[in-house]
């Protein structure tokens, strides 16, 4: 295990117990849902800075993919939503710190984040992409070894890259990860890559994919704390409601060109 790794899990454990430290019998007894109903507003996480899917626009208001399924979510439970823009390497730690009631910010479903948060969805799938310079003169995964790979603080990726044994660059978000690839500080960068896609796409940029990658569909999901079944049984619903009548599609078409479930 890399001390990054180790470094991450430690942070979640370390959450965990300050929930039991600060009033486990409070949290056994009542689910956050009876609060959330109480106070008539749920609080969503996003890092802000992963176009087109969430991100702050000219407005300073955050928009995209993520707030507005958030916000629809909200919508169908009674609710008034409050978005909260973090660093997404913290982004765990402050749910389970109780800074917010759930990460709607394209979170990859996997089995470590599932031993410490449960999960609602997924939303959408996607996949794992790496992209260069089309004159980088890198055009196989077997060429990582020797060069420098940009990746998000805090994501998957971040991992899986290091655990390939790769020469690691971290960044905050995705607008950041494309500069450092254009001004040739990074020789590639590890995203989503329905993500990627449309965020070249919008600046411009003229990046290839690597296409000897073997990955598998990637679900992203909205993210709560252990231990509220109805919240995540409300939220599920509404979640399913939207995708049967259509409104999660012209979402989707909205922020992302096209039905990405």
């Amino acid at each position: 295990m890399t001390t990054r790794r180790a470094l991450i899990k430690s942070a979640m454990l370390a959450g965990v117990a300050a929930m039991a430290t600060f009033g486990a019998a409070g949290f056994a007894a009542a689910e956050d849902l009876d609060t959330i109903k109480e106070n008539g507003v749920i609080r969503i996480a996003m890092s802000g800075a992963y176009p087109p899917f969430n991100f702050v626009n000219e407005k300073n208001e955050v928009v995209g993919f993520d707030p507005a399924i958030g916000t629809e979510i909200a919508k169908r439970m009674g609710l008034k939503v409050e978005i909260i823009t973090t660093a997404w390497d913290g982004i765990i730690g402050g749910l389970l710190a109780n800074k917010y009631d759930a990460i709607v910010g394209s979170m990859s479903i996997t089995e470590e984040r599932d031993k410490v948060v449960d999960f609602v969805g997924p939303y959408y799938t996607t996949k794992r992409a790496i992209f260069t310079k089309p004159d980088s003169g890198i055009t196989s995964v077997e060429q990582l070894k020797d060069v420098k790979v940009g990746v998000t603080l805090g994501e998957t990726h971040e991992e899986w890259a290091r655990d390939q044994g790769y020469t690691v660059r971290t960044y905050k978000g995705l607008p950041e990860l494309l500069l450092e690839l254009e001004n040739g500080r990074v020789d590639v960068i590890v995203n989503d890559s329905i993500a990627a896609i449309l965020a070249m796409k919008e600046i411009g940029y003229d990046f290839v994919a690597l296409d000897d990658l073997e990955t598998d569909a990637i679900g992203a999901g909205i993210a709560i704390r252990e231990g509220n079944p109805e919240l995540a049984k409300q939220m599920q619903a509404a979640l399913d409601a939207m995708m049967e009548d259509g409104t999660y599609l012209e979402i989707a078409n909205e922020w992302v060109g096209g039905d990405i479930r």
